[in-house]
């Protein structure tokens, strides 16, 4: 996996890869494509400033958020005849990066190597994504968003004082529900899990057969019943799960949901969560589906943001496992196959 990321410098700046590795070739969710119109943003990514924009014609644009005149945040600024200008000294960027204006030296002809930092990205499943160097991996999959059958319900986003990994395995994690989650998607007294099955996978692991108990396993339950599982990591930050409830307990005929989730990891040590959900309800607001969600994810917030070390061990001897936690077991071991440094320990 390392030997597919550069470090070749983009417009003449090199980043530095020390404590990113092979994450950095990853494409990561950074921000709401709706809160992006016609000022720039300032975001973070990987411990990097960065500035999102958009030209006249609306095209998404990912810069270092560092003029490189005198290192002022380009994200002060302004965009003016689809370009972006610093707010320091003036100077503006074409989309490609270069500086085509000093208003100091109107008659300068910037070189190519006054220009900004760019990187690669992207829209998608309602967000902007970014990739800090070039890989061969495509955005995380997440199949249902084709499916005109279910209807897509944004939230977040989730500002967590954690790893990114950490919530990733947390969202893999049956065994919490009888606990974290009491009276809702489990029960103290019904929180045994049988075993199921686990697979590697190109991108991270498939688990399927997944069984547990609960009360309310989603908005319009109207009874608890027992729910089937499949998780699939998409991508190192990314995972998918769908649940399908028992038929007779199900509000909907034929009721099903995928929920997807996607994380930014700010820093090795805190993160930015998104939940993209598809369900087959297209009568109940968007507040009362996200409301839920809502419930569900501050539930284990706490819980996630106690975890000590915040970075995932993958040293095997770091904690102690059960039959129950195989997700999580493949999990770690796709993130040593893999490379994935960022977030872990």
């Amino acid at each position: 996996m390392s030997a597919a990321i550069s470090s070749e410098p983009v417009n003449g700046m090199a980043i530095s890869l020390k404590d990113v590795g092979a994450a950095a070739a990853h494409w990561h969710p950074v921000l709401d494509s709706a809160a992006l119109r016609d000022a720039p943003q300032a975001v973070q990514l990987m411990d990097h400033a960065l500035v999102l924009w958009r030209d006249a014609q609306g095209q998404l644009h990912a810069w270092a958020d560092r003029c490189p005149h005198r290192g002022a945040r380009l994200s002060l600024g302004r965009v003016c005849d689809g370009q972006l200008e610093c707010a320091y000294h003036g100077w503006r960027f074409a989309d490609s990066g270069r500086c085509v204006h000093v208003p100091a030296v109107p008659e300068f002809v910037p070189p190519a190597g006054h220009s900004a930092q760019v990187f690669a990205a992207q829209e998608a499943y309602g967000l902007v994504w970014v990739r800090l160097v070039e890989g061969p991996h495509s955005l995380p999959l997440f199949a249902a968003e084709s499916d005109a059958g279910l209807r897509k319900v944004h939230c977040g986003p989730y500002d967590v004082a954690t790893s990114s990994p950490r919530i990733v395995e947390n969202f893999l994690d049956m065994a919490h529900f009888g606990f974290v989650h009491a009276g809702w998607l489990g029960e103290r007294g019904r929180s045994a899990i049988a075993d199921y099955t686990v697979q590697a996978t190109a991108t991270g692991l498939l688990a399927t057969n997944c069984w547990a108990w609960q009360p309310q396993s989603h908005v319009h339950a109207t009874q608890g019943t027992m729910v089937e599982y499949r998780y699939e990591v998409t991508a190192p930050y990314a995972a998918v799960l769908t649940k399908v409830p028992q038929p007779e307990t199900a509000a909907a005929a034929a009721w099903r949901e995928s929920i997807a989730i996607f994380i930014c990891p700010v820093t090795a040590e805190r993160s930015r969560v998104w939940f993209r959900l598809a369900v087959v309800d297209f009568d109940s607001p968007d507040s009362a589906l996200q409301a839920f969600q809502n419930t569900i994810f501050t539930q284990d917030q706490p819980v996630l943001e106690s975890q000590s070390p915040r970075r995932l061990p993958l040293d095997p001897r770091a904690e102690v496992h059960t039959v129950a936690d195989k997700a999580s077991a493949a999990y770690r071991r796709f993130l040593q196959g893999a490379e994935i440094t960022y977030g872990t320990c």
